[in-house]
């Protein structure tokens, strides 16, 4: 039957550009699922020459995906102002380049709002708005930004007055685990940080891919200290489940307001990061354990996820609670789509797809005329961009 049938015109397909490092595998990743969906290559700008050149202009009828800056050593000086890509400090400065370098992009329908994206790189207000919308976090002494966290006396100060033995350390604009205390006291004298920083002797602080754990106050107290101009979020630690004797929690990815991919992350340490040790666990154990609770998980995901309403795809790190029983949100990651090999969550639309797929599929979904629900039922449907319509 004709295309055109009663003077209707499919739709052009979607002209994808991305703005990332070219040669990373992220970028590899998209395109191909672009191929796969028998459109043109998109047009890639590199983070390097947006920075260099003050942002870049779009065409009105591209479709824009922006990827993560990472891993590419001469983006981070730019970004970071520091010539060793390891060290931890400088995540502020991090952060005021990057979101000044998003806002610099003009033109075309993006797929990731800047103002968005600024709010999932400052744990402060993400745990705030998540808080305010009802999705369940771990409580936090710095929700909103409100109580600065200027030194280690602050910190211990807060722990007290809250009554939070156990507590994770974070830095506001960081990422992947970096900077990260997983921080337990218990009466005087006794304490530990598990973390991945390693403290040098002239007292830089360095990323590792080996957890250290610092029983020393003084040592804790000289991290913290380095690590507080750049902003400090304070979470209480909440008591997560375990999967086959090790700690699990999940990466759960939403694309178009439906979870359509999650991986189980379990560890021996409190830090689960993959990069950091911790190893995939097995999916349909984990949704086994939380059995009719499962529902409720996913539901979770999906409401933090409808806080970013102009954001095609996020990752959204789910805590299980001891006995699978209850859930929190811990983080919201913009580019949390990473998940190589996993294929799409039964009855999500994305059977079959890897995350980039998914979301090919969900734009061209999209320009075709096919709303994607938001969660379940028919309630405000979404379109890539932002855009809403009531079916």
């Amino acid at each position: 039957m004709s295309s055109q049938l009663a003077g209707v015109r499919e739709p052009a397909p979607p002209r994808f550009a991305v703005v990332g490092n070219p040669e990373n595998r992220r970028v590899r990743l998209f395109r191909e699922a672009v191929a796969a969906a028998g459109l043109p290559g998109p047009r890639i700008i590199a983070w390097q020459r947006v920075l260099r050149e003050g942002g870049h202009e779009f065409a009105p009828d591209e479709t824009v995906r922006l990827d993560s800056p990472g891993e590419n050593r001469g983006v981070d000086r730019a970004l970071r102002g520091a010539a060793d890509s390891t060290r931890v400090e400088g995540s502020g400065i991090w952060y005021d380049r990057f979101t000044s370098a998003v806002r610099s992009l003009r033109g075309g329908v993006r797929l990731d709002d800047p103002a968005e994206l600024a709010v999932m790189f400052d744990k402060h207000h993400c745990h705030a708005l998540l808080r305010r919308a009802g999705v369940p976090v771990p409580a936090s002494p710095t929700s909103g930004g409100g109580v600065p966290v200027r030194d280690w006396s602050e910190v211990r100060a807060l722990l007290r007055s809250h009554g939070l033995p156990r507590v994770f350390v974070k830095p506001a604009h960081a990422s992947s685990a970096s900077g990260v205390l997983a921080l337990e006291t218990a009466g005087p004298g006794r304490i530990r940080a598990t973390t991945s920083v390693e403290l040098c002797e002239d007292g830089s602080l360095h990323n590792s891919l080996r957890l250290r754990r610092y029983t020393r106050e003084e040592e804790i107290a000289r991290i913290v200290d380095r690590l507080a101009p750049d902003g400090l979020h304070i979470e209480r630690w909440f008591p997560k489940a375990s999967l086959h004797g090790r700690t699990a929690d999940l990466r759960v990815v939403v694309v178009a307001g439906r979870a359509t991919h999650a991986v189980v992350r379990t560890s021996r340490s409190p830090l689960t990061n993959l990069h950091l040790g911790g190893a995939r666990g097995h999916l349909p154990a984990a949704v086994a354990a939380a059995g009719d609770h499962w529902r409720e998980a996913i539901e979770s995901c999906e409401r933090a996820a409808a806080c970013f309403p102009g954001t095609l795809c996020v990752g959204v790190d789910l805590l299980p609670g001891s006995g699978w029983r209850r859930f929190a949100v811990g983080e919201v990651n913009a580019f949390g789509d990473l998940l190589p090999g996993i294929t799409g969550l039964p009855e999500s639309g994305a059977e079959g797809l890897d995350t980039y797929r998914a979301q090919v599929a969900a734009v061209c979904r999209a320009r075709r005329g096919h709303l994607t629900p938001v969660g379940r039922g028919p309630r405000s449907y979404r379109l890539p961009g932002g855009r809403h319509a009531v079916a």
